[in-house]
């Protein structure tokens, strides 16, 4: 399931959209702009993981609250999820619109962070991978290894 390269999918015109499951993909930032890019070979892979080091992304987080407002503790849990193969992987978006639908199966998972990448790479464990845009057909899967890299 992680790759960590770009798959090549149907593409429907030159316009800078991708066909996806009852969906077009329409960049709505510069990272996703970046993201088609690397996606339709524009750019390289390690372009757009320097371009991904200083954007922001949304890290969904578990809703915690005891009460509208009040939460029942200072940390934020972030919706990590299991690979095929037993991997952790941690679930990021390039932006809170891409993560709605992904997130309906998820309804603890209501809330979240917008934060640069690189703090999500200092915070999270060794060990884990990242998942880009998960369930998205536009997005990038990063294996442990590959993120020790970085």
């Amino acid at each position: 399931m992680l790759t960590g390269s770009f798959a090549r999918l149907s593409e429907c015109g030159s316009f800078g959209k991708i066909a996806m499951e009852n969906e077009i993909f329409v960049p709505k930032n510069e990272l996703e702009k970046r993201l088609l890019a690397a996606w339709e070979g524009e750019v390289t892979g390690e372009e757009f993981m320097q371009e991904l080091l200083v954007s922001e992304v949304f890290m969904p987080i578990e809703n915690n609250e005891v009460m509208p407002g009040v939460q029942r503790s200072a940390s934020a849990v972030p919706l990590v999820l299991e690979a095929d193969d037993g991997t952790k992987v941690v679930a990021v978006f390039t932006s809170p619109d891409r993560a709605r639908s992904f997130l309906k199966d998820y309804p603890r998972y209501d809330g979240g962070l917008l934060t640069e990448f690189k703090w999500v790479l200092e915070k999270m464990g060794i060990g884990h991978g990242i998942a880009l845009n998960p369930g998205c057909e536009v997005g990038f899967d990063m294996e442990p290894e590959m993120l020790r890299q970085l």
